[in-house]
């Protein structure tokens, strides 16, 4: 379903050796955005240990099975990679923790959501190249960041007063290569974050035996391999699961699609529905680990903790800034008004959000500690 690209708002000349969607991707990663999600929580905080995930490593994997899906579809790869690459530019530290207080200081002046925040580092707060700011990505990349969660019936004013909006179709459905991003980005989390909570020990694999599709998989793996040790386990129960998702994907998908014979991507916007999902059993299933997740490791009590340092520390810088936005480093001060004000709110807005995990920790050290003097 996918096109050669129907244009970017800054007309660029073609380049000879990408496609349009190819230029996409590059240029994500080569953002300053993308590298800083190396250092951005995605549950565990990076610096609890070097093997939990990270946003960077969280959008590693949601590619990796977004161009798998798309390929076995005949979908465009590097249209579904680009999105699966971007969709989490806009997060804040600290994960959704960060993104929850951030939002909750905020509120007065419109709040914070990190897909509306994805979509301003992709046309704005991205400053690289001399003709244009943000990364001039093409339109069909700027449809499928937008509708990353759905159709946009009320869109934001960041998208919707966006030059380029009306050929988004906000109020229909993404095309295929969005959908497939956005559910890739369901079977990494589950997956990685269950990987995750086993390796940290919130829980073990005897505990996921009454899920269902997961406790199948889990019973599978320790008959085939009685004697093998728990991190192997943990590992062939990981990739199997995954390789169960994303078959039940492409069956489902390929289900849906021959039922709607779309022989267009308007075809796919006007559907009326995703025409990429799971089926009703792995539905279930999915929302079942989910619902265990949130449990067992989300709230579990070294979770909550964290997140309560990382909601206090984020809640304090906006405070702090929003009210004495000449602390705001010169490039932020430049866009920032008198205190309190809806200029100085947006300015603070993209500066906490663009901040790694240790620079917030930092910049609130710099900002309360009365060590900061003697720096």
């Amino acid at each position: 379903m996918g096109s050669p690209g129907g244009g970017r708002l800054v007309d660029e000349p073609a380049s000879g050796l990408r496609s349009t969607f190819q230029r996409d991707r590059d240029r994500v990663v080569h953002s300053t955005s993308f590298r800083r999600l190396e250092y951005k929580t995605q549950v565990l905080v990076n610096f609890e240990g070097d093997h939990f995930r990270t946003r960077l490593t969280h959008s590693l994997e949601v590619a990796q099975i977004a161009r798998t899906l798309s390929r076995v579809l005949g979908l465009d790869e590097d249209l579904a990679e680009a999105l699966a690459l971007a969709h989490d530019l806009g997060h804040s530290p600290f994960g959704h923790a960060g993104e929850w207080a951030l939002d909750a200081a905020l509120r007065p002046f419109g709040g914070f959501d990190h897909n509306v925040q994805t979509f301003r580092v992709v046309t704005r707060l991205e400053q690289r190249y001399a003709l244009f700011d943000g990364l001039n990505l093409s339109v069909e990349t700027l449809e499928g960041l937008a509708k990353h969660n759905g159709p946009l019936p009320t869109p934001s004013p960041a998208i919707a007063d966006h030059p380029l909006a009306a050929a988004m179709q906000l109020a229909l459905q993404p095309p295929l290569e969005a959908q497939i991003s956005a559910i890739a980005d369901d079977v990494a989390y589950c997956n990685h974050d269950m990987d995750d909570g086993l390796r940290a020990g919130f829980f073990t694999l005897a505990d996921l035996r009454d899920l269902p599709v997961v406790g199948a998989v889990v019973r599978e793996v320790e008959t085939a391999h009685p004697a093998v040790d728990a991190r192997r386990l943990i590992h062939e129960t990981n990739r199997r699961l995954i390789d169960r998702m994303v078959a039940d994907l492409v069956a489902e998908t390929e289900r849906r699609l021959a039922e709607t014979r779309p022989r267009s991507v308007q075809d796919v916007r006007e559907a009326g529905r995703p025409l990429a999902g799971f089926s009703a059993e792995m539905t279930t299933a999915v929302g079942k680990l989910r619902h265990f997740l949130h449990a067992r490791m989300y709230r579990h009590y070294k979770v909550n903790r964290m997140a309560r340092k990382a909601q206090r520390l984020v809640t304090e810088l906006v405070g702090a800034l929003l009210h004495a936005p000449d602390c705001l480093p010169d490039r932020w001060q430049q866009r920032a008004g008198a205190p309190g004000s809806a200029a100085t709110a947006d300015a603070v807005r993209d500066y906490v959000a663009g901040m790694t995990d240790r620079y917030a920790v930092d910049e609130h050290d710099r900002l309360f500690k009365l060590a900061g003097f003697r720096s």
